[in-house]
């Protein structure tokens, strides 16, 4: 799995977030972006001006089913 740490000041400011729906309005979740060319950005719902993590699609499927193994576990 490859992931590349980015500011989120480096993203385009069109950029759409959506955040999880699993999060409470305390911001203590994550939001994604879908990018051009496929790649996914990543970031904290409390630091929306922090760095973000982007993904490939490969990537991002191997990362969910890591921690749907571990949740299992």
């Amino acid at each position: 799995m490859s992931a590349t740490p980015l500011s989120s000041s480096g993203l385009p400011t069109s950029v759409r977030w959506r955040r999880s729906s699993r999060s409470t309005g305390m911001n203590n979740c994550v939001e994604t972006a879908a990018l051009r060319g496929g790649l996914l950005a990543v970031r904290d719902s409390k630091r929306t001006d922090g760095p973000a993590v982007l993904f490939t699609g490969p990537a991002w499927d191997g990362f969910l089913a890591s921690v749907r193994v571990e949740a299992q576990a």
